[in-house]
């Protein structure tokens, strides 16, 4: 069976390790510069809130249009892999199978059709999980000195959170969990279904839609937020909405996922009396000092930068249980008689 299963899968193994090389020489070969360019900014042994943010930004404007290339498509290519995986790995792995009725073969001899699975099953997690986790620990080490340099000053333009969306999956481990789930998910709906092309739909919409929802509405509670009252700073005030006052936050902790900010008043409630009479005749800057001047405050909502690791363990175990639990349901749907 591992034999047999090699033999099906690869094309795409050795496709999988074909990328992995050719991407390994590219970031071998630009990474040394990159991390050059980083010890001699001076970065290591700046000073927070002194000169970390003026360092930071030097470097980040140095970086040549190439590495800012290899650093957003990294990104990109940390995303797409989970997806690749789950379409066209999985999905056609029982599908193809089902479809096209070569299952019978192998089921009308000595192996048994558990078996049969859980050697697809097994061989394919492992190359999906390895895939993943190699690309995420070479691009990881490649962008380092990047990811260094956007915590100590997020507001350069590349302006990026490790714990917010779109840096937080495509970084640490937890690529190598949505890759799992990917691929289980993808094979468990080729073997409901029988068909390639619909396995392949459902697993990217249903994967999508997981994508979605996790940093939306689960990540945010995976632990209890921290809060900050703070000030409402002149310069955060953008205007009023409503009698509402719409204000960026005065407060930004270094690396920090901001998940809400709301302006109150001296009583700690919700402030929605805005429209005080400079607001409504005068200008932009005399309702932004009559509002200064009733000592605003804001509750800042956030997720601290020391959780990345945390958050990084918890994701990855959701989605490698997830995984198991489909593969299992996988394996005891198979053995319906009506399969067959």
């Amino acid at each position: 069976m591992i034999w047999l299963t090699w033999r099906q899968s690869r094309a795409q193994l050795i496709g999988g390790a074909a990328v992995l090389a050719v991407l390994a020489l590219i970031l071998w070969l630009t990474g040394p510069d990159l991390a050059n360019l980083y010890h001699t900014s001076g970065i290591a042994t700046c000073k927070p809130n002194v000169t970390c943010p003026t360092l930071a930004t030097r470097f980040l404007n140095k970086l040549s249009k190439t590495d800012e290339l290899l650093y957003f498509l990294g990104i990109g290519l940390l995303y797409a892999v989970p997806i690749i995986i789950g379409v066209f790995w999985g999905a056609p792995l029982v599908a193809r199978e089902i479809e096209s009725h070569t299952h019978r073969v192998v089921w009308n001899q000595s192996v048994t059709r558990s078996r049969w699975l859980a050697v697809k099953l097994g061989i394919g997690l492992l190359a999906a999980m390895a895939f993943a986790g190699l690309l995420s620990l070479m691009l990881s080490w490649w962008s380092s000195p990047i990811d260094s340099a956007v915590d100590l000053n997020p507001t350069h333009g590349i302006s990026l959170i490790k714990l917010a969306p779109v840096l937080f999956d495509a970084r640490g481990i937890t690529p190598v969990a949505y890759a799992a789930f990917a691929f289980a998910l993808g094979v468990a709906i080729g073997a409901v279904t029988h068909r390639t092309i619909a396995a392949m739909a459902v697993t990217l919409v249903i994967f999508a839609v997981v994508q979605i929802v996790m940093p939306a509405a689960i990540r945010p509670n995976l632990m209890t937020p921290v809060r900050a009252n703070v000030a409402l700073q002149p310069s955060s005030i953008l205007g009023l909405r409503g009698g509402d006052v719409i204000a960026t936050p005065s407060y930004t902790p270094p690396g920090g996922w901001i998940l809400s900010s709301q302006v109150i008043g001296k009583n700690g409630q919700p402030f929605h009396n805005g429209l005080t009479k400079a607001c409504q005749s005068g200008s932009f800057r005399a309702c932004q000092a009559s509002l200064v001047r009733l000592h605003l405050r804001q509750l800042i909502t956030y997720q601290p930068a020391r959780r990345f690791w945390a958050f990084q363990w918890y994701e990855s175990a959701i989605f490698l249980v997830l995984a198991l639990l489909i593969a299992g349901g996988c394996l005891a749907w198979i053995r319906r008689p009506r399969v067959a």
